[in-house]
């Protein structure tokens, strides 16, 4: 084995006179070399480089693809939320004028109630001051007529002899037996 790796190495030794090498000098090397050489690499490395190339354009499309995909669908759950969004502006709309209307017509209910309220409370206070007013005038009546009754018992008790009264006193039984007499 290390005679084959030593013939390698000595071919970099080769004197350059009448045998076979590599020129690795650039500028020394003839354009049949270099066309060789690119001849060779065209023609083993287009398959190669083909097949890279395809694999990563394939690796793009896929990429793109895939990205469409994703994309599409993050669309797709944009416009679902924005649907459940205007869905639930609506339905929040929806209470709140429920919600206003509710607290309208509660706010209407009492102030009815509060009125009606207002308008017995002002009928059981005219009924009270009517009552209250019928009893001063009936306590007045009675203090008055006791008061007349008085006076005029004592007018009566100052006037009268006892010639008078016994007068009147027969004066009445007469008209009561008239009247009796008329009523049979």
């Amino acid at each position: 084995m290390k005679n084959v790796t030593d013939s390698f190495v000595s071919l970099g030794h080769w004197p350059s006179a009448g045998s076979f090498g590599f020129n690795t000098d650039i500028l020394a090397t003839n354009p049949i070399n270099l066309s060789v050489v690119l001849g060779v690499l065209i023609f083993f490395g287009k398959g190669v480089l083909s097949d890279l190339l395809d694999n990563r354009k394939q690796r793009i499309l896929n990429a793109i693809r895939n990205s469409e995909e994703l994309r599409g669908r993050a669309i797709e759950q944009l416009e679902k939320a924005r649907a459940r969004l205007r869905k639930v502006k609506m339905e929040a709309d929806q209470y709140r004028v429920n919600g206003y209307s509710e607290i309208e017509r509660e706010r209407l209910n009492l102030i009815n109630s509060t009125y009606k309220t207002l308008e017995q409370l002002e009928n059981y206070k005219n009924e009270t001051i009517h009552f209250e007013q019928q009893r001063a005038i009936n306590q007045v009546r009675q203090r008055v007529f006791q008061q007349a009754l008085q006076g005029a018992l004592g007018t009566l008790n100052t006037c009268l002899n006892n010639e008078l009264h016994l007068r009147t006193i027969s004066v009445n039984i007469d008209m009561l037996g008239a009247m009796n007499k008329i009523t049979d």
